[in-house]
């Protein structure tokens, strides 16, 4: 007896777990906007595709990290704001203060080090290079940032092999 193939998921639950997921990281970004911020030892390193539909920030900053960027959010960030589909935060690189926003479908990494908490997303539909020959680019390792500046770190130690 032959089996049947496989029902295709007509309801998307992947895609509909995913977005369940990214609330999770809005609802922590929303804690830590509230005036007492982040608590105990908690802090985020946020990784996003930034090229994704939606994501600004200046260009000179993004133009340094082509395909993925990872913020941290810990001691120096500023005027953070988490709204329904996206979040902005200014924080400082080169000792100069930028603004970013990020929308929640953009981010494929969401890291707290202080319990160890990490969610990982599909990148967004239609982006993602895993094809690209570019050579991997070093980045600084994990740690605190060095003279109040936020640092951003390769998160590969955590990727799934």
């Amino acid at each position: 007896m032959a089996q049947d193939p496989p029902a295709q998921d007509l309801m998307r639950y992947e895609a509909m777990a995913q977005d369940a997921l990214r609330g999770v990281v809005k609802t922590a970004l929303k804690r830590a906007a509230a005036p007492d911020g982040l608590p105990g030892a908690h802090h985020f390193y946020i990784t996003f595709k930034t090229e994704a539909p939606g994501v600004s920030g200046p260009p000179d900053l993004l133009g340094k990290y082509p395909d993925e960027m990872t913020i941290v959010l810990q001691h120096q960030y500023w005027d953070l704001a988490p709204g329904e589909t996206f979040f902005s935060v200014t924080l400082q690189f080169g000792g100069q203060p930028k603004r970013l926003s990020v929308p929640y479908a953009a981010v494929t990494r969401f890291y707290d080090p202080s319990v160890q908490f990490l969610l990982q997303f599909e990148a967004p539909a239609g982006e993602g290079r895993a094809a690209d020959p570019e050579p991997a680019r070093e980045e600084p390792a994990a740690g605190p940032p060095a003279d109040g500046e936020a640092k951003i770190v390769s998160l590969d130690q955590f990727r799934k092999k």
